[in-house]
C-alpha cells in the first residue's frame, strides 16, 4: 500500500491493545511513517513507547485514517476525544458497536465497520467490513488496504451480516484453539505424553488449515484422507455424527449474542 498521502495527513489510532497494535505493527512494516501516527491510549505498553509514534497527543485536525479499537464497554468514554476531526475516514474494528451508535455520537461521518480475528498478530487474519451510507467506494478500498496489512479482507453487502462473521471468523479461532486442546487430550487417553500429543495436534491443525487455503474444496480434502473402511474414516463416523449440528449451534450462539452486544 502507499502510504504517501496518508503519512502526509496522518493516522488517528484509538486505543493500542492487542488487536491495535498487530494493526499497527503491519502499518509500520509496510511503510507508514511512525511520525505520522498519533496514538491516543491511557497505558500504551513498552513496545508502544519504542515504536517512535506520537502518545496521548493533540490528534491532526483532518487525518486520513481514524481507527477505533477500543473495548465496546469503553466506547462511550472514549469517542468524545475525536469529535473535532474532519474530513477524515473512521474504521472501527470494536466488536459488538453498531454503525448507528457511532454516528449518534460523532455526527455524519464516513464510517468503515470491520470485524478482524485475532490470527491479525500474526499477519494471518480475515477481516470482514462495510461502509455507512457516507462511505465512498474509495473510502472502502483505503479501509481494505489498511486492514489488509494483516490478513485478507472480505467485504460484506449490509452490516447485519456483522453478526454471522463474528459468529464464525471473529469467535472461530477459539473453536480451534479448543479443538486442539480436546485433540491433545484424545490423545493422551490414548497413551502418548501431553507434550508430544500437543505438538501433534497443533501441527495437524495447522498443517490442514494451509491445506485447506489452497483453495480445494474442503469436503474433496476431507475425501482425499479418508480411505473406504480405513481410520480415519472410523473416526469421521464418530464426529460427522455430532459436529454439524454442534458447530451450527456453537455459531449461532455467537451471533446471536453479538445482536444482543449490538442492542
Amino acid at each position: 500500500m502507499d502510504f504517501t498521502d496518508i503519512n502526509r495527513r496522518g493516522v488517528v489510532l484509538l486505543g493500542c491493545g492487542k488487536m491495535g497494535s498487530a494493526m499497527l505493527a503491519g502499518w509500520l512494516e509496510g511503510g507508514l511513517a511512525p511520525a505520522s501516527v498519533t496514538v491516543i491510549d491511557p497505558a500504551p505498553s513498552d513496545w508502544l513507547r519504542s515504536t517512535g509514534v506520537v502518545l496521548n497527543a493533540d490528534p491532526p485536525a483532518a487525518p486520513a485514517v481514524t481507527l477505533i479499537a477500543v473495548k465496546p464497554q469503553m466506547m462511550g468514554e472514549a469517542l468524545p476525544a475525536l469529535r473535532g476531526l474532519s474530513d477524515t475516514l473512521f474504521v472501527t474494528v470494536a466488536a459488538g458497536t453498531p454503525i448507528a451508535a457511532y454516528e449518534a455520537a460523532l455526527g455524519e461521518i464516513r464510517l468503515v465497520r470491520a470485524m478482524p480475528n485475532t490470527p491479525a498478530a500474526v499477519g494471518r487474519g480475515i477481516t470482514a467490513i462495510v461502509g455507512n451510507g457516507a462511505a465512498t467506494a474509495a473510502d472502502l478500498d483505503l479501509a481494505e488496504g489498511f486492514l489488509g496489512a494483516v490478513g485478507e479482507v472480505v467485504r460484506l453487502d449490509a452490516e447485519a451480516q456483522v453478526d454471522a462473521v463474528t459468529g464464525v471468523s471473529g469467535s472461530g479461532p477459539a473453536y480451534v484453539f479448543h479443538m486442539i486442546e480436546t485433540m491433545a487430550a484424545a490423545g493422551e487417553a490414548e497413551g502418548l505424553s501431553r507434550e508430544l500429543a500437543l505438538r501433534l495436534a497443533r501441527a495437524t491443525v495447522a498443517g490442514a488449515g494451509a491445506l485447506a487455503m489452497t483453495g480445494e474444496d474442503p469436503a474433496r480434502l476431507r475425501e482425499n484422507v479418508t480411505s473406504p473402511n480405513g481410520t480415519t474414516q472410523a473416526g469421521l463416523e464418530v464426529l460427522m455424527a455430532e459436529l454439524p449440528d454442534l458447530m451450527a449451534r456453537t455459531v449461532a450462539a455467537a451471533a446471536r449474542r453479538s445482536r444482543e452486544l449490538a442492542g
